[in-house]
């Protein structure tokens, strides 16, 4: 098997519900990736609605995920295909049975440890909309995430929600990990009863109840970096929107948010996408070029590349 390459950057790119953009930004993220010679893979993980294939010119793909959940080939890097653009592979899952959005457990760890061990420089993770677990697992499983919105009030609605849910199963996840059994079985009962709480409140309780074990829970949420892109930017907006955002999830979340800036809104987008065409290289001089590519510089140049993932794929 291909060991993991030691100076991987994974990033999952995730959101609230659909339209934000997230395989627009995912695709031209990897043709910018590729274009300063880093070694890029983009993985479609939009499980049942895929067509990231499609934003990079391909109407058929020879081979995916699908080969390797079948075992046709036994490594995932096997199923990359090599695109057009140099440097840069996708791995897609257009070919998946209609029921692959709802993954077995087996199934979604043995993706996730093969990601990891994938030969490339970059790695990035089209996500599917909306919390299902396995889009929340996927998104965890990152180096980092990627958080896309747009300006309109529902999509940054959802898009709070989204890192809500995200932050609360990797609570879950730790309060399994170090055994807060006690607390574990509380939020069991009280999801039964019907009463959801946030995050925040089960970290402030453990950190009441158990200072020591909060120091634990505080310590590992902390490792949790997250970034925010602002999409379809418009110039009547508050330029200073994204920035606010990210403010307000440092205070509120014990974890690190960045903003990687907004992209600007331009029409022609919805005619690269029609026409099949990646963005970035058919009107390279335009504002939204400009920011995408200031986006991938920023991104790239923030990332630490360390051999963890954000999410500490334990107990799921």
């Amino acid at each position: 098997r291909v060991s993991r390459h030691q100076s991987t950057i994974g990033l999952a790119i995730g959101g609230g519900k659909g339209g934000s953009g997230k395989t627009f930004l995912a695709a031209n993220f990897g043709v910018l990736s590729a274009r300063q010679g880093h070694n890029t893979v983009l993985v479609d993980l939009d499980l049942g609605g895929s067509n990231l294939h499609s934003l990079l010119g391909f109407r058929q793909v020879k081979k995916g995920l699908n080969n390797y959940l079948n075992r046709t080939v036994s490594d995932l890097s096997e199923a990359a295909v090599p695109t057009e653009i140099p440097n840069l592979h996708i791995i897609s899952s257009m070919d998946c049975s209609l029921e692959i959005g709802n993954l077995f457990y087996a199934q979604k760890v043995k993706i996730v440890h093969a990601i990891r061990r994938l030969p490339f420089d970059v790695v990035f993770v089209d996500l599917g909309a909306g919390s299902a677990y396995n889009v929340l697992d996927f998104f965890l499983s990152a180096h980092e995430g990627i958080f896309v919105f747009t300006p309109e009030p529902t999509s940054i609605q959802n898009t709070v929600q989204f890192i809500k849910a995200i932050y609360l199963r990797r609570v879950k996840q730790i309060l399994k990990q170090y055994d807060f059994s006690n607390i574990v079985k509380e939020l069991e009962q009280e999801t039964e009863a019907g009463v959801v709480r946030s995050p925040i409140d089960i970290v402030d309780r453990v950190m009441t109840k158990d200072p020591v074990r909060g120091e634990v829970l505080e310590r590992e949420l902390s490792k949790l970096v997250f970034k925010l892109v602002l999409n379809q930017y418009r110039k009547h907006i508050d330029e200073t929107l994204g920035n606010k955002i990210e403010k307000v999830c440092n205070r509120h979340f014990y974890a690190g948010f960045q903003f990687l800036g907004n992209i600007a809104y331009d029409e022609r987008v919805h005619n690269s996408v029609l026409a099949k065409t990646i963005f970035a290289n058919k009107y390279p001089y335009t504002p939204t070029s400009t920011d995408l590519q200031q986006a991938v510089e920023l991104m790239l140049k923030k990332t630490e590349k360390s051999s963890s993932p954000i999410g500490k794929y334990g107990s799921v």
